[in-house]
């Protein structure tokens, strides 16, 4: 989001050496530039779209606005402020929590700075909570709040990064504290006695980008702000919540599952926007092959490198976004190198990336540097997502799908702040969904982002949370509907039973010693300690749930851009050794998974079909690893490891289908394992279109005979402990899910199956079998009975003008001439949790943003 105050009818775009932001062509002109001299069957573009202007609608200031804030705002260049700043301005200054949910740059910070600085002004005692993401956009928002702010507010940050010896001070002076949820769960609650004046004096909370916290990460950070509001109440104070987001669904259902109380929303933008265009692009097939000899496309990191240096070489002002640190390094260097061939070597310094990991001081000068106009290109991860304000952006290019419709909107929104047309090119990977995306533009045009997953009920997040409450106060009965009512109550009696908890007459009181230890990012398992060989030092940890992938020995590990490869891993002492090296290539673990049903919790009867929602229980063995040459994904050897298998009990969605659907897919007995595994990995890639995680959350097993159902199953789970919700969100859009998967796979040029369409980078089994055509057949039998359900007034996830419907069902005929490779197998695996490749994204939909972490 915007950065500070909106200076309506600014003309921001900052020049850099030799160029004049006049000089660059508008969008459209940048386009066809980029395409000048390419066949039109050889265009890698699928798709253009125009994203109309949007004028300016103002409100007069209100009247309870500190004169003084009015005018340094008015200093600042607000003349008068937005429609929709006003709205959610006064709501918030009436008592009422707010969630003001408007796009990119359209100052919302506004809509929490009137009513927060002006209540500041009217008493004198009263404190304001700022939670943000990431440190970036905290700084950037302190920054503005400093500008503003009477002298006796005194704003500051109390994080990671604040020294030991100023925190007793921000307690004790300041009224605007900048912070985020891991300090508010590690730092201020647990010591809520001494916070005890400013917390009673609490009239306002922000939060900042609240569509970051999803997931099992937004399930705790949910809690975190109930606990927050019951130490308030224990305080005396009521405040009033004021979220932020440009990208939410259903903000106000969203922001009130994630804060436990009513919120109203406010979603009308009366910010204005300039035109943009808006290119889908696929890189092209190549001789190439992976595993199984699956053709491979050009890489999206090698398109983006060429667009950031043609972009360059026309005097645009360019961010391309990247999914990993090592791509942001990669694609920077191929730009310059690129550049430098052409004979442009004055450009080459202008060109750098950006990402976590690097130094403060290094940081600050690149954001300086960009926002100079010194630098030109920038090649970054979604660190620059939020935080720090560039204004005059003329072009962005995304590497890939971002994991959220929330964050590619985000990202393409940091182009055209000097309200001139801007260019946004959406470059694809080989994966289904980016294949989709590409291919169908309604999904990314024509529906609006995702609902935010956060499942507070997670026993896993719950029994914890709860813990927590009761060490900073005991609980009574009064408190649990806030926490989940009869869930609660429920789980309060397995901690009494575990001897966590004890139950007196006043409530249930914490037996633990010292505090409950709750990571709010972690997955859960001891983490591993990553060590240097030689040296000794203590590069990090991971989680254990994800150590088995992440460093088994042979692994390729990436830490603050620095790559290692993992000598010897002890999962008995939680313990990875490991030596620097940068090889050209890359690991990709291999494992088997068995599944079995613990409850089912939903089914709906679809004729010949079956989808059921539950429990399931996963053992899960990492069995081998793949080297694989970097940027092309080539498959170079594989290698054999003995590890311990580990358990996970979860959420799952299944389908299980009997003879009758089998035989109306024309699917015998030899393709049949095939047809289901593709279809497993198509769903798999295609469910973080309609929920907020990515494929690396999420599992699957496919199998023609489950001896739990008795019949042929395909399971997609969630990747965490207890599920975060993804499951259950592919279960209620069952139809919308299984349609765009089965376009996916059909669509997909290739004969027999690739990355693209149903092959899966972390396969268990190789990629093998895989029956592409079977896929697509069993699909449209699923979503036969899915209509049929329908029709006969089975309550159905989608209606006939769904966006994300964009190719009919029924047989194949003729579309795919050959069948996919399979041979007899009786089960087949995804597994879920596991993290990506070293150069694989950052993001994987628990909430992280690449920033140095905010704690």
């Amino acid at each position: 989001m915007s950065g500070g105050p909106a200076v309506h009818g600014s003309a921001a775009g900052h020049g850099s050496a030799g160029t004049s932001p006049g000089s660059v062509p508008p969008g459209a002109e940048l386009l066809d530039d980029l395409l000048a001299g390419t066949a039109e069957e050889e265009s890698p573009v699928t798709h253009v779209h125009r994203l109309a202007v949007r004028q300016s609608r103002t409100l007069p200031w209100p009247e309870w606005v500190d004169p003084a804030l009015r005018g340094r705002l008015e200093q600042q260049g607000v003349r008068e402020p937005w429609r929709h700043q006003v709205e959610a301005a006064q709501l918030a200054h009436d008592g009422t929590s707010v969630v003001v949910a408007t796009g990119t740059a359209s100052g919302k910070s506004l809509a929490y700075q009137l009513p927060a600085l002006t209540r500041l002004v009217e008493d004198p005692r009263a404190c304001v909570l700022y939670l943000a993401p990431t440190k970036a956009l905290a700084r950037d928002q302190l920054a503005a709040v400093a500008a503003l702010a009477d002298p006796s507010v005194r704003p500051a940050a109390y994080d990671g990064d604040t020294p030991a010896e100023e925190r007793d001070w921000v307690r004790r002076h300041s009224r605007w504290i900048v912070t985020n949820p891991d300090m508010l769960h590690r730092g201020v609650l647990p010591a809520h006695q001494r916070w005890s004046s400013t917390l009673r004096r609490l009239a306002y909370v922000v939060i900042d980008e609240c569509h970051a916290y999803r997931g099992v990460f937004g399930s705790h950070v949910g809690h975190v702000l109930r606990r927050l509001r019951r130490i308030c109440r224990r305080y005396g104070a009521d405040p009033v919540f004021v979220l932020a987001s440009a990208t939410v669904a259903e903000p106000a259902a969203a922001a009130t599952r994630l804060v436990g109380a009513p919120v109203v929303a406010v979603t009308d933008d009366g910010s204005p926007r300039p035109g943009a265009t808006f290119a889908l692009w696929e890189p092209p097939l190549t001789e190439h092959t992976g595993e199984l000899g699956a053709p491979l496309r050009r890489s999206a990191a090698a398109d983006t490198a060429g667009l950031l240096a043609d972009l360059v070489e026309r005097g645009a002002r360019t961010l391309a976004f990247v999914r990993s640190r090592r791509s942001a390094e990669t694609v920077a260097e191929q730009a310059r190198r690129l550049l430098a061939d052409r004979g442009r070597g004055d450009l080459v310094r202008r060109v750098d990336s950006y990402r976590g990991g690097y130094l403060p001081e290094e940081r600050r000068e690149l954001e300086r540097a960009l926002s100079a106009g010194d630098l030109l290109g920038v090649a970054t991860t979604n660190a620059l997502e939020l935080g720090i304000d560039i204004a005059g952006l003329d072009a962005v290019v995304l590497a890939g799908y971002p994991g959220t419709l929330a964050s590619l909107w985000q990202q393409a929104g940091r182009a055209g702040r000097a309200q001139r047309e801007s260019l946004v090119v959406f470059v694809a990977r080989d994966d289904p969904l980016d294949h989709y995306l590409a291919h169908h533009p309604r999904a990314v045009f024509g529906r609006p982002v995702e609902a935010t997953v956060t499942d507070p009920a997670n026993p896993y997040v719950l029994g914890p949370q709860l813990c927590s409450a009761a060490a900073e106060l005991p609980l009574t009965p009064e408190d649990l509907p806030d926490f989940g009512g009869a869930v609660a109550e429920a789980r309060l009696e397995e901690l009494v039973a575990a001897g966590d908890l004890r139950r007196r007459p006043a409530g249930w009181y914490w037996a633990g010693r010292g505090r409950p230890d709750v990571d709010i990012r972690g997955s859960g398992g001891e983490p591993v300690a990553i060590i240097e060989a030689g040296t000794g030092r203590l590069l990090g940890t991971v989680d254990g749930g994800a150590a088995h992938s992440t460093v088994h020995t042979g692994a390729l590990y990436v830490h603050r851009g620095e790559t290692f490869v993992v000598d010897e891993f002890d999962p008995d002492d939680a313990c990875a050794v490991v030596h620097a090296e940068s090889p050209e290539w890359t690991t990709v673990a291999r494992d088997v998974t068995d599944l079995s049903i613990g409850t089912i919790e939903r089914t709906r009867r679809l004729g010949t079909v079956t989808a059921h929602t539950g429990v399931v229980d996963v053992t899960n063995q990492v069995v081998a690893y793949q080297r694989r040459r970097a940027g092309t994904s080539e498959v170079l050897a594989e290698f054999p490891l003995d590890l311990p298998p580990r358990q996970l009990r979860t959420r799952a969605v299944w389908l299980t289908l009997d003879a009758d659907a089998v035989a109306r897919a024309d699917v015998d007995d030899l393709a049949l394992p095939g047809s289901l595994h593709a279809a497993e990995h198509a769903a798999i890639g295609i469910l973080p279109l309609l929920a907020t995680c990515d494929r690396w959350d999420l599992g699957g097993l496919s199998t023609a005979l489950h001896p739990d159902t008795g019949t042929a199953t395909v399971f997609v789970y969630d990747g965490h402990p207890g599920g975060a919700g993804f499951a259950e969100r592919g279960f209620a859009a069952l139809r919308r899910w299984l349609r765009a998967t089965r376009a996916t796979v059909a669509s997909c040029e290739c004969e027999s199956g690739c990355p693209s369409c149903v092959q899966s980078p972390k396969c268990g089994n190789g990629n093998d079998p895989l029956d592409k055509a079977g896929a697509v057949r069993v699909l449209d039998v699923v979503l036969d009975e899915l209509a049929a359900a329908e029709g006969a007034g089975e309550d159905a996830d989608a209606a006939d003008d769904d966006p994300v419907h964009v190719m009919p069902t029924g047989p194949v005929r003729g579309l795919l001439r050959r069948p996919g490779v399979g041979r007899p197998a009786a089960r087949s695996e995804d597994a879920a949790g596991d993290p990506p490749p070293a150069d694989a994204p950052a993001d994987t939909g628990g909430g992280h943003v690449e920033d140095d972490l905010v704690f």
